[in-house]
């Protein structure tokens, strides 16, 4: 890290950090990136999870974010198809709603032609009758239709490492557990790097760099801090909640985006065997790593639930998870949280350091592009050399190579044949092929070491190869470090499929304490930190308050 002088240094391994260095990459600068957590362990991943349109900034009449956004789902989509799916989305239209069946028809159809969709899933509008039958659970009393149309569901996390690997099988170092402490500069005040602290073992080094990008998220103001910049416009953290309900007690058929009590709107989608719900959206000041969940959100949502599907009668123990994320908005002042634009924004200060601030998980891949843009123009200013034009657009990410969204229905089907003649189930070989895209063939490869009994460690005995091949990948080609790394953002398990991570804690622990070495203490310290966000999904903080202090206590001792 610190014999090379970069020609850009990116802090912040989040959805935006990593579309900043593959874009970099691409054009042959060399870029170094810098997380100080795991990636994509903030904002990106814990959203909604959908790559969307942005439909309801239609009613704030942020028309060139609706365009802009909505173009840039289908190029998502296409450049990753494994990690991004299209949901068809139910709006119901009741008296008195958010939404008319006259102003619903009108929006979804500039929706439609803002965001360039394509032919067949444009959207429509349907009777109550035609509503009801799609989803029955819905609230009959005032019913009066609803509008059809298209969503991206993603994984977020997952997204964001297939974008990371890319940058780095592109030329990109990129390190998590490594935080940028604070800023050097030369003696005329301009920014020349950082000096970067390991997370893990506290070494410190130095780093230089001819641009510097700040694309921290919720951080972002604590490095304009650093950089004393921080001046004109500033961040509002928000928090948003999500809870996950076995479709057993939640059997919803179709994802729906409706109204609640209080005029706002969520999602309810069901995903494997679940349903989640969400999001809630308020003002928050506490530390943006430790986000929770308070009673108050927990029971919002499931009035909201009670409000729209009046027969579903749940109760707080029927909530099996949950996650709590922070988006980070530019600040308006006087508009509530629901209210402030989701754009993005970018900054210069006097020093040279370039911030990137706002913007959606949706809008991931320009954004970077405009940040990398104006890095190749402040590099050639400065006597550099000259950078072509971006080429994400039309670049496959990591795991994307499977000849585009039409073709990845053949592409799972033939790769779950292929694992299946290698003598892996063969429901294990597709869900491997569509979590995993056009890196299944080294899954496939480490299952056959397993199976030979070529693998190295002596506790992969207690694991099936369902948990120990992805374990495996995860750790050799995805930088899993900790636990947490796994069951969180590598297989999203601790969110959606709790018990699967409850059930191989133990064994996953130990085997990467003896594959990666781990002291007692290290050992004892990782478990911890899993226990601490197992309890963090299951259960509702009673306040901020309480929440904060135990989050203080659980600080102490992980750091103890």
């Amino acid at each position: 890290m610190d014999t090379t002088h970069y020609e850009l240094i990116v802090i912040g391994g989040g959805i935006t950090g990593a579309g900043i260095a593959l874009d970099a990459a691409t054009r042959g600068m060399s870029v170094l990136l810098l997380e100080m957590q795991d990636f994509a362990s903030g904002t990106s991943s814990r959203s909604t999870k959908l790559v969307h349109g942005g439909l309801r900034y239609l009613k704030q009449f942020e028309v060139g974010m609706v365009a802009e956004v909505g173009k840039e789902r289908a190029v998502v989509y296409e450049n990753g198809p494994h990690v991004t799916t299209p949901e068809w989305m139910l709006l119901p239209i009741h008296q008195g709603g958010t939404f008319g069946k006259f102003s619903t028809s009108i929006g979804l159809m500039v929706y439609d032609f803002l965001a360039g969709v394509k032919r067949g899933e444009r959207r429509s509008m349907l009777s109550s009758e035609e509503t009801l039958k799609r989803e029955p659970l819905l609230k009959r009393d005032g019913l009066k239709g609803g509008g059809y149309y298209v969503e991206y569901r993603t994984d977020d996390a997952r997204l964001t490492l297939e974008v990371m690997k890319e940058a780095a099988a592109r030329g990109a170092n990129v390190f998590n557990y490594v935080k940028a402490e604070s800023l050097n500069y030369d003696a005329n005040g301009r920014i020349t790097g950082v000096t970067a602290r390991d997370m893990l073992d506290g070494e410190v080094r130095q780093v230089t760099g001819s641009q510097i990008v700040n694309a921290s998220g919720p951080w972002v103001d604590r490095v304009r801090e650093m950089d004393k910049s921080k001046k004109g416009k500033m961040l509002q953290l928000t928090k948003g909640v999500h809870l996950v309900i076995d479709q057993s007690k939640f059997p919803l058929r179709q994802a729906v985006y409706f109204d609640t009590p209080d005029g706002r709107m969520v999602f309810a989608i069901p995903r494997d065997g679940k349903t989640y719900v969400g999001t809630t959206d308020t003002v928050y000041k506490a530390d943006p790593a430790r986000p929770f969940i308070t009673i108050q959100d927990r029971d919002y949502i499931l009035k909201a639930i009670s409000y729209m599907f009046p027969d579903i009668k749940l109760s707080p123990s029927d909530v099996e998870s949950g996650w709590a994320g922070v988006r980070p908005l530019i600040l308006e002042e006087g508009k509530s949280p629901s209210e402030i634009s989701r754009k993005d924004e970018i900054w210069e200060s006097p020093s040279g350091l370039i911030t990137i601030a706002g913007g959606k998980l949706t809008g991931y891949r320009k954004m970077a592009e405009t940040v990398v843009d104006l890095v190749a123009k402040r590099l050639q200013e400065r006597g550099g050399k000259s950078y072509g034009a971006g080429i994400t657009r039309e670049l496959p990410i990591s795991g994307g190579k499977v000849g585009g969204s039409a073709q990845f229905p053949d592409y799972v089907r033939t790769q779950a044949d292929q694992g299946a003649a290698l003598g892996i189930d063969r429901k294990l070989a597709e869900q491997w092929a569509k979590m995993y895209g056009s890196n299944v063939a080294e899954l496939f490869r480490l299952a056959g070491e397993e199976a030979a009994g070529t693998g190295a460690q002596e506790e992969a005995e207690a694991l099936p190869l369902s948990v120990l091949v992805p374990l495996r990948y995860a750790i050799e080609h995805e930088m899993a470090v900790k636990p947490v790394d796994f069951f969180i953002r590598r297989t999203g398990s601790l969110l959606f499929n709790i018990e699967w991570t409850k059930r191989w804690k133990e064994p996953v622990i130990d085997y990467m304490a003896s594959l990666l070495g781990w002291s007692n203490d290290e050992k004892e310290m990782y478990t911890l930190e899993l226990q601490e966000e197992l309890a963090r999904a299951e259960h509702a903080a009673p306040s901020e308050e309480s929440g904060l202090e135990a989050a203080a206590a659980s600080a102490s001792k992980l750091s103890s």
